[in-house]
């Protein structure tokens, strides 16, 4: 009868670890998931707010520094926007007095640093998440 306790609980500790390592993954992998959204949220919601306020020169304004400012502190490690001025097919618009013409989009790249946090997938490394919008300037 002691034999028996003794194997059900080698068994155990042998199964709980796979079972831990499978845990961890799937935590990590969802931390993963939210931080990717998070990083595509910020590209369209300051895409959004520079389609309204360019600024004296594009991605200036006031406005877009406070949506920014307000990801970045929602974000660890979220980076500082790009800007760009493009055609709807994606190809690059010239600027018009340092802003986007009415008919043209504006393009928002940010990237995030991420790091899994559980010691397994942590080996792995930083996987650098990046999201990008466009939206037509609004005038």
């Amino acid at each position: 009868m002691k034999r028996q306790r003794g194997q059900a609980m080698v068994e155990f500790s042998l199964a709980i670890m796979v079972f831990l390592v499978l845990l961890m993954g799937v935590v990590d992998f969802g931390l993963g998931i939210y931080k990717y959204n998070g990083v595509s949220q910020a590209a369209r919601e300051i895409a959004r707010v520079a389609s309204v306020h360019q600024g004296p020169t594009l991605g200036t304004s006031t406005q877009i520094n406070a949506v920014v400012a307000t990801q970045q502190k929602l974000i660890p490690g979220l980076g500082t926007p790009t800007f760009a001025c493009t055609e709807v097919n994606g190809t690059a618009r010239a600027l018009s007095g340092g802003k986007c013409p009415s008919d043209a989009f504006i393009n928002v790249t940010i990237t995030a640093p991420y790091k899994a946090s559980t010691p397994v997938l942590g080996l792995v490394g930083t996987f650098t998440m990046k999201g990008s919008s466009s939206v037509q300037v609004q005038h």
